[in-house]
């Protein structure tokens, strides 16, 4: 785990939070901590795992069906 540090200088505080709140999401803090809120059963995890997959399949499937019938 690593220490974020952000200064703040004379662009301003919104600036450096916009810089903090992409730093966070680079380091994929947010998700982690959204995955320790609460335990999840292995099981279930890897139900959510197959259906995420499955989901970005199907999106993909779609796409590609999609672009096919344009040309």
């Amino acid at each position: 785990m690593q220490n974020i540090y952000i200064s703040v200088d004379e662009r301003g505080v919104e600036r450096s939070l916009r810089k903090f709140k992409r730093m966070c999401d680079t380091y994929g803090i947010v998700k982690m901590y959204r995955a320790r809120q609460e335990y999840k059963k292995p099981s279930v995890k890897m139900k959510e795992k197959l259906e995420a997959a499955e989901k970005r399949r199907r999106k993909t499937a779609f796409k590609t069906h999609r672009s096919k019938s344009k040309i």
